[in-house]
C-alpha cells in the first residue's frame, strides 16, 4: 500500500530574521496545507533547505512536523546524504520521531555507480523499518538511478516502495514503471509534468507548487487518480506559467519569495542561497496575480 496517493507538499522551512527555524510559522504552514487538501507533508527536503540545516535542526524539524501534523496525513522526511552511514543515522532518527516514510536522495557529488546505488539504498533499507521513497534528481546530484537499478532495488527490498522521479525524462519514467511490474509507487518530482506521469502510472507528486496552491495540486492529482485526465490537464495547464516562475531561480528561492508575497512570512534563505533578483521577483508576482493568488504586497 502506498505511503500516500495524491499531492505531497515539499514544504519550506520557515526562518526567523535571525535565520533560526520559525516553528510557529511551520505549524501555520502545515495547518494551511492540511486545510487545503494536501495528502502528505514532506519535511526537510530540498525545498526545506535541508542542506543547510544542522543535524540537530534536521531532527528537530522532523519531530516538530510529526507533532504538528497529528497523524491527520502522512509525514515523509528527507533523510538522504552522500554518506551512507549518515543517511542511515538520519533515517533512524526520523523513524524514532514517528514519520511514515523516508525520502532519500541519491548520493550527490560522489557520482556513485549503479552498483554503488544498489549498495547505498540496500544498506539503508536493511537498517530501517521505514518505507523508503528514492529520490532521483540528477540535475542536482550528478547521479541518475537507471530503471534497471530501481527495479533491482524494489524487487530485493520490501521497504523500498517508491521513487520521486525528477529527471524530467518521461520515457525513462515509463521504462522504470514497466520494469518494476507494479511494485513501485512513482511520484512526479517535476511540477510541470505531473499529469503526464500519472497517466502512465504515477500515483501523485511531491510538489513545490503545492506550497502556494495546495488545493489546485490536490484536485489535479485526485482528478488523475479517478481517471478524469481532462480536468486534471486543465489544472496542469493553468499552472504552467506559475510553475515556470517558481523555478526561474534555484528552488526554494522563488517559492519562499512567493509565500512571503502572500503574507505567510516564511522569512529569509540560508546562505549560500540568496534572495530572488528584482526582475525575476517582479515577474513572479505578476504571474501569481494572473493565476489568482492573493498577493499582499
Amino acid at each position: 500500500m502506498a505511503i500516500f496517493k495524491g499531492a505531497g507538499v515539499a514544504i519550506v522551512t520557515p526562518m526567523n530574521d535571525n535565520y533560526e527555524v520559525n516553528y510557529d510559522k511551520l505549524d501555520e504552514m502545515i495547518q494551511y496545507q492540511i486545510d487545503n487538501g494536501t495528502d502528505c507533508i514532506v519535511i526537510a527536503g530540498t525545498t526545506g533547505e535541508s542542506s543547510t540545516l544542522t543535524m540537530e535542526e534536521h531532527a528537530d524539524v522532523i519531530r516538530a512536523a510529526v507533532q504538528m501534523t497529528k497523524h491527520r496525513v502522512p509525514v515523509v522526511a528527507g533523510t538522504g546524504s552522500n554518506c551512507t552511514k549518515t543517511a542511515i543515522q538520519l533515517t533512524q532518527e526520523a523513524y524514532e520521531a514517528g514519520v511514515d516514510g523516508a525520502l532519500i536522495v541519491t548520493p550527490y557529488y560522489n557520482k556513485a555507480t549503479q552498483a554503488g546505488l544498489i549498495s547505498h539504498y540496500g544498506q539503508i533499507a536493511q537498517a530501517t523499518k521505514l518505507p523508503i521513497i528514492m529520490y532521483n534528481v540528477p540535475g542536482r546530484t550528478g547521479c541518475n538511478i537507471m530503471p534497471e537499478t530501481v527495479a533491482t532495488l524494489v524487487k530485493e527490498y520490501d521497504n523500498i516502495v517508491g521513487l520521486k522521479e525528477a529527471t524530467g525524462n518521461v520515457a525513462q519514467a515509463v521504462t522504470t514503471l514497466d520494469l518494476c511490474d507494479g511494485k513501485l509507487d512513482m511520484y512526479s518530482g517535476e511540477d510541470g509534468i505531473v499529469v503526464p506521469l500519472m497517466s502512465v502510472g504515477a500515483v501523485g507528486v511531491i510538489s513545490v507548487w503545492s506550497n502556494v496552491a495546495p488545493k489546485d495540486v490536490h484536485d489535479m492529482c485526485m482528478y488523475a487518480l479517478n481517471g478524469d485526465y481532462q480536468s486534471a490537464a486543465r489544472i496542469q495547464l493553468k499552472g504552467r506559467a506559475l510553475v515556470d516562475a517558481l523555478f526561474s531561480e534555484v528552488n526554494p528561492i522563488p517559492v519562499k519569495r512567493a509565500l512571503n508575497a502572500m503574507g505567510f512570512e516564511v522569512g529569509p534563505l540560508r546562505s549560500p542561497l540568496t534572495e530572488m533578483s528584482e526582475a525575476n521577483a517582479a515577474k513572479l508576482i505578476r504571474i501569481m496575480k494572473d493565476y489568482g493568488l492573493k498577493v499582499t504586497e
